[in-house]
């Protein structure tokens, strides 16, 4: 192997060849790590406010938890979407697919963007007044969420760059942006919050300017993977603009690359990123309800509720990290037709994710409440019922944490196969078991009827992922 082979298959990983286990987790590990810094700096977010704020700081957090995630996770859902098809491509050794994929991915990404950066500032006081938020909240909450909304298109970069560094197999890149991004990010809360006292506006400005750090990281990764490829002679732009002309009558510039809208491709991209992104906005529907009735049960367990959801979060990083590897090893394997190597991939995924729940169950079990001590420093009395529900919280899920990583696993397979309309309705059924326990169960069962609402939904949705997963794999050739 030559030393620009050798330099390419470092930026890239091919997952068609090798054993599923191991490619898995190589494209995993990686992730996880990025994931805990990126958790990690929400984390500080929460328990510095916590620390120096107070209780009704950390409420106000909590109060735009489902609202961040509404269109953060639906611009994820999208950009993760769109590099599927890159990865398809990748898989078929189809270059000049794959260019064009990323061209319009990017440019897709662009547009939707700034849409949905206006769009969010003309949503959130209807919003938080949907959600019941209490009025000594309100003014922190929307502030706070503002900002956030104003860093959409930061956001985006960084997603679109990670997603498609993934699709080619590059795991790497994202986690030494994020392992940047969280130091600094910590850094300037303690600036922002600790020694400037700005508030809670200063979190939302940490985690902004740490997000753009990243998202110039992923950008320049990119772009040199992108340039280790023409050397190498794998990106076949490097030849003449004759040679790479097609059906197509778009005009090209002189290295190749298509520079005129691919109606076709930007309709597969779509295909697959909208609905994923949707999925996320659905999760989010659900969870503004279930915000609404949290936040009729005090400040003290929206507290516990908020600290708790923080330590979740956390812990669950490992199944969006395998859910990760599983869509781009399937969507590559695919390409390249190895219908049994999709089969034996999932089956490694879910032993191997099992076994990494049980150990986040044993964490938090044992860990829980210290960590949540962690977050409230206000009087004892209070402290300790915010910690208690919290921990309440924590212990119904650990034990049916193998659920949730399984459901990540399966759906994340389905869309590597190209289907993301079932996932997507998947999250239906998520929303509609947490929806009845937050507005029925709760009568019956009290405050408690919340936190099980997670663990119908991972049940519902894991039972018709699994239905689809064999449907889609016997229509697979």
């Amino acid at each position: 192997m030559g030393k620009k082979e050798k330099n390419i298959n470092k930026l890239t990983l091919d997952m068609t060849k090798g054993r599923p286990s191991t490619l898995l987790l190589r494209f995993s590990l990686p992730l996880i790590l990025g994931n805990v810094f990126q958790q990690f700096y929400t984390f500080a977010d929460t328990l510095i406010v916590g620390q120096k704020l107070g209780v009704h700081a950390l409420a106000a957090l909590g109060a735009t938890e489902w609202l961040s995630f509404l269109m953060f996770g639906f611009m994820q859902g999208l950009t993760q979407g769109f590099s599927i098809p890159v990865s398809k491509y990748f898989g078929e050794e189809n270059e000049d697919l794959v260019q064009k994929s990323v061209f319009h991915a990017v440019f897709a990404s662009v547009f939707a963007a700034f849409i949905f950066m206006l769009l969010g500032q003309g949503m959130i006081t209807p919003l938080l007044s949907m959600l019941k938020t209490p009025d000594e909240l309100f003014a922190m909450s929307s502030l706070y969420i503002r900002i956030l909304y104003l860093g959409i298109p930061v956001a985006v970069a960084y997603n679109m760059s990670a997603a498609l560094l993934r699709a080619f197999g590059n795991s790497s890149a994202p986690l030494y942006a994020m392992t940047i991004a969280s130091f600094g990010n910590v850094a300037l809360d303690l600036l922002f919050v600790m020694v400037f006292e700005m508030g809670i506006p200063g979190a939302a400005y940490a985690t902004l300017l740490a997000q753009a750090g990243a998202a110039l990281y992923c950008t320049a990764a990119f772009l040199r993977m992108r340039q280790a490829r023409r050397n190498s002679g794998t990106d076949r732009e490097q030849g003449t603009p004759g040679e790479h002309m097609t059906h197509e009558t778009g005009h090209r510039n002189g290295k190749g690359v298509c520079v005129r809208l691919d109606l076709g491709i930007l309709a597969e991209q779509m295909k697959l990123g909208i609905p994923m992104g949707l999925q996320n906005v659905i999760t989010a529907a659900g969870g503004l309800v279930v915000q609404s009735v949290v936040n009729g049960f005090g400040i003290l367990f929206l507290a516990g509720y908020t600290a708790a959801n923080k330590l979740y979060g956390l812990l669950e990083i490992a199944a969006s990290s395998y859910g990760y590897a599983i869509s781009t090893y399937t969507a590559q394997n695919a390409g390249a037709g190895e219908k049994g190597r999709i089969r034996t991939g999932i089956m490694s995924a879910l032993v191997i994710g099992t076994v990494t729940a049980y150990l986040m169950s044993f964490m938090m079990f044992v860990f829980g409440k210290p960590i949540l001590g962690l977050f409230i420093t206000d009087a004892k009395v209070e402290t300790e019922a915010a910690i208690r529900i919290g921990y309440q919280f924590l212990c119904i899920l650990a034990v049916f944490f193998p659920l949730l990583y399984a459901v990540y696993i399966v759906r994340s397979c389905i869309q590597g196969m190209g289907n993301s309309v079932m996932p997507m309705l998947s999250s239906l059924m998520q929303v509609a078991m947490r929806v009845f326990c937050a507005l029925v169960l709760t009568k019956i069962a009290g405050s408690s009827g919340v936190f099980w609402g997670e663990v119908l939904a991972w049940a519902g949705a894991l039972t018709f992922l699994i239905c689809t997963f064999f449907r889609q794999y016997r229509r697979f050739s």
